[in-house]
């Protein structure tokens, strides 16, 4: 049985709380959390034990592993106390939104080597993960383009967007992640477009919330990411590759598949009612499973810090690219 701590008590807590206590394998040590009230209403649905001293919660002799979940500004701090004390971590994205304070974790970890993880769960999801491994299957031949689709329902609260780093470090990264997983490629080239179209304020603070960018990869393949603040009918997530040989796609997931036809209609669905924490509660779920994995055999995790930079150094290429209002090379 192992150990987790969970640091910090927020959203992502409560994701990663539930999850580790239903495992058969785990259990839940600490939530430890600078807010004490927030640890102890997640201790009481979840069990484990709330702590505001997060640097003992850490150190305990009996935490066997962390899940980093605390605001982005804080994971440097805790990563290093975990690094020190010997202990798995698993991290949220991104790792943080400075390069030097992720090469700096690099430098920690090179210190300290301890198994490392970034939470890229959507690497996870079922069918993501299967049409990866068909595309380096060659089941579609040469992969010619690839197209991907993430429009939130509605966005996030402004003072949630003062502090995120921007939309292509807060969401326009995970498809980046996943074009540069699933195609194997770091591009050689970023450019993005973007405007505000939701709402004015995003864009008094600077920020953008209707973005398309275009990578173009060492193979030729050109990769799509189109992204929106606000899709009227729910969470749109899905990606399309496209190759010599064929195509493949994920759809949206939908309440049922009942489909209606008549003289008003030609199908009938409702509106995506999902958000990410619905839509992608099975990743997590499977992000958790490989963290654990890894833990018991001694092996790595699918993302690594490597993947966390990778992605970062990308989308600030993005911000960059919309700021400049042209193409930019991009080098790792």
């Amino acid at each position: 049985m192992l150990n987790i701590s969970i640091i910090g008590a927020g959203r992502m807590g409560d994701i990663y709380a539930p999850i580790i206590a239903q495992r058969p394998d785990t259990r839940i040590h600490f939530i430890a959390s600078r807010s004490l009230a927030s640890a102890k209403k997640l201790t009481d649905q979840y069990g484990g034990t709330p702590s505001d001293n997060i640097a003992a919660a850490i150190a305990d002799s009996e935490t066997d592993a962390v899940i980093i979940c605390s605001p982005t500004t804080t994971h440097l701090e805790y990563i290093t106390l975990a690094a020190r004390a010997g202990k798995p971590i698993l991290c949220e994205k991104p790792v943080d939104l400075n390069v030097g304070r992720v090469l700096a974790c690099q430098v920690v970890l090179d210190e300290h080597p301890v198994l490392f993880g970034v939470g890229f769960n959507r690497r996870f999801d079922p069918a993501i993960d299967q049409l990866k491994r068909k595309v380096q299957q060659g089941d579609i031949g040469k992969l010619n383009m690839l197209l991907l689709t993430s429009r939130d329902p509605a966005p996030p609260p402004l003072e949630y967007l003062k502090n995120c780093g921007g939309y292509f470090c807060d969401s326009t990264i995970h498809d980046i992640d996943l074009a540069c997983w699933i195609s194997g490629e770091t591009p050689l080239e970023v450019y993005t477009a973007a405007s505000c179209m939701v709402d004015p304020a995003i864009g008094e603070l600077g920020d953008a919330d209707t973005a398309m960018t275009t990578l173009r990869m060492p193979s030729g393949l050109l990769v799509h990411i189109n992204n929106s603040r606000r899709a009227v009918y729910g969470f749109d997530q899905r990606i399309e590759a496209f190759g010599d040989k064929g195509m493949l796609q994920t759809l949206n997931h939908t309440e049922h598949t009942l489909q209606q036809f008549s003289t008003d209609t030609t199908h009938s669905q409702p509106p995506l009612q999902h958000f990410f924490l619905e839509r992608y509660a099975e990743s997590f779920r499977r992000e958790v499973d490989d963290f654990i994995h890894a833990i018991t055999q001694n092996s790595t995790t699918s993302a690594g810090l490597s993947d966390g930079l990778l992605a970062l150094k990308i989308a600030q290429t993005c911000q960059a690219s919309f700021e400049l209002g042209k193409s930019l090379p991009f080098d790792a």
